[in-house]
């Protein structure tokens, strides 16, 4: 498998954009939880308040979970995950949103950490492609040897996205922020794991594919 040309950011550029990934995905919900305290303190509809909490609570709770084990270490370095946890770690990302279904297929299994890690990044990648929702449908096959990965996307609105198209196929136009960082990161597990990328569209459906690289 050859090194792709684009992964060029150095291990401290690599730390610092994704800590900036995961401050984005985490502020919204934090806010939120500040400002239905700052409601209650006002005096405010006290059932607004809480339910706006309780719901940010739940979102950035959902939200910090997922970035463990996409983005964190997740046990020491070598460790292996359940799939279980991943799946879990999904389905609940999607529910907090409310807008996209994800079923998922395949035998559970403890599979390396790195492989995990690009699965739910994968995840992240197929999930932004549906920025209206719809059916994200993950399938795993034999996921502890010569692993397959298919993640299918359907729903309104369907596109790839451009930065990974770019980072994994082709040649990138502007340097690497927080916002590409996560599909950057995506392209760089598969790399780490021995794993080809792949993806096609069609009118109907997104598909996008990690397979175990041939010896």
């Amino acid at each position: 498998m050859s090194k792709n040309p684009n992964l060029t950011l150095s291990g401290p550029d690599l730390a610092a954009l994704l800590c900036s990934r995961v401050c984005h995905d985490v502020i919204s919900p934090v806010g939120a939880i500040n400002n239905g305290l700052e409601l209650l303190d006002e005096g405010g509809a006290d059932s607004d308040a809480m339910d706006l909490i309780r719901t940010s609570a739940l979102n950035a709770s959902v939200r910090l979970k997922f970035a463990r084990l996409a983005f964190g270490a997740s046990g020491s370095v070598g460790a292996s995950i359940d799939t279980g946890e991943a799946e879990r770690a999904a389905k609940d990302f999607a529910l907090a949103e409310k807008k996209t279904e994800v079923i998922w297929n395949g035998p559970r299994a403890i599979v390396a950490k790195n492989r995990v890690k690009l699965l739910l990044n994968l995840f992240l990648v197929a999930y932004s492609s549906i920025p209206r929702g719809g059916v994200l449908e993950v399938t795993l096959e034999n996921p502890e040897f010569d692993a397959r990965f298919t993640l299918t996307a359907k729903g309104k609105m369907m596109r790839l996205p451009p930065k990974f198209v770019e980072i994994s196929t082709g040649t990138i136009e502007e340097a690497i922020d927080a916002h590409s960082i996560q599909p950057y990161y995506a392209v760089l597990l598969a790399e780490e794991c021995g794993m080809t990328l792949d993806h096609s569209a069609s009118a109907d459906e997104l598909v996008f594919t990690a397979v175990v690289a041939a010896a």
